[in-house]
């Protein structure tokens, strides 16, 4: 079956998806995991990433794996994206590609989604160079674009400023599982600059694109989810308040959520400064943005209390 044919069956399984709804659905289980939320399928995702996601899904459909690891069509779940068989998609994106890289990576299967994902933005910046982003980004499938965000982030010499610049477009990419892998792709860098992260990210708070806005405050939760602490925001957590101030009612419930969930994290090692914070923002803007905010930033505390 060549390309073609399998870009309409892409086309035709997708006509009745929203991504935006998926996107949310993907979310909502992706923050119970950190919340010790009874969502029903929360217990599966904590699962999978105290395990460090290394299982592969069972029962997905023969002809939609076949869609996804030839490159034509989007992830639509959790599922799916852990389905996506690397040494298949690599050769379908880049057949120009030479055949020992396709080795190295079967080698490395057993690896978590997380650990394959830097490895791929390695080997494509060491063997093809970082021209190859322009051409991954605006590939059709979800996994591609990823590795462009970790090519992003393998960069050596590299300001900040720039690397900020780079990441954008994924960072506002359509796609939920992209602008997850955007963040995580620099988490490294943020926390290695902290001081300059803040600044510049900072001004990601006035963005349009509440996708932008967001990401402003998820790269830098202290917790987060999949990947590592940042030490001195747990110790610290005013230290970002410069960027937190400008998303205290924020209108867009993504931006609300992640801003809750900052402030959830914070909570963990310093409570009394987030019921502190959260009773000053109440107090000085009770908007009801503001107070979706502080509640979701409190339900540890409220739980505990």
């Amino acid at each position: 079956m060549n390309n073609r044919s399998l870009a309409k069956l892409a086309s035709a399984g997708e006509v009745a998806r929203n991504s935006e709804l998926r996107t949310a659905a993907y979310l909502e289980v992706r923050e119970d995991s950190s919340t010790e939320s009874t969502h029903k399928f929360s217990a599966k995702v904590e699962l999978q990433k105290r395990s460090n996601i290394t299982k592969r899904p069972a029962h997905l459909d023969p002809a939609r794996l076949m869609l996804l690891n030839n490159g034509v069509t989007e992830t639509t779940n959790l599922k799916e994206c852990l389905a996506v068989d690397f040494s298949l998609l690599l050769p379908a994106t880049l057949p120009e590609l030479d055949k020992s890289l396709i080795h190295i990576i079967e080698r490395q299967k057993s690896l978590g989604i997380s650990k394959r994902m830097v490895m791929m933005g390695q080997l494509l910046l060491e063997h093809l160079g970082p021209s190859l982003i322009k051409r991954l980004q605006s590939h059709p499938a979800d996994t591609v674009r990823g590795w462009a965000c970790f090519m992003i982030g393998a960069i050596g010499e590299m300001t900040l400023a720039d690397r900020l610049a780079a990441i954008r477009p994924l960072a506002d990419d359509r796609h939920f599982g992209v602008r997850e892998w955007a963040w995580m792709a620099l988490r490294q860098h943020f926390t290695l600059d902290l001081a300059t992260a803040i600044e510049l990210l900072s001004e990601w708070t006035h963005e349009s694109s509440e996708r932008l806005r967001r990401f402003a405050s998820e790269a830098i939760r202290p917790r987060g989810v999949w990947c590592s602490h940042i030490l001195r925001l747990k110790q610290h957590p005013e230290l970002a308040l410069p960027l937190l101030e400008k998303l205290r009612a924020d209108p867009a419930k993504y931006v609300q959520d992640s801003v809750g969930n900052w402030l959830n994290d914070a909570s963990k090692d310093q409570p009394d400064w987030v019921s502190m914070l959260c009773n000053r923002w109440l107090f000085e803007s009770p908007a009801l943005a503001t107070q979706k905010i502080c509640k979701r930033g409190l339900r540890s505390l409220n739980r505990k209390n």
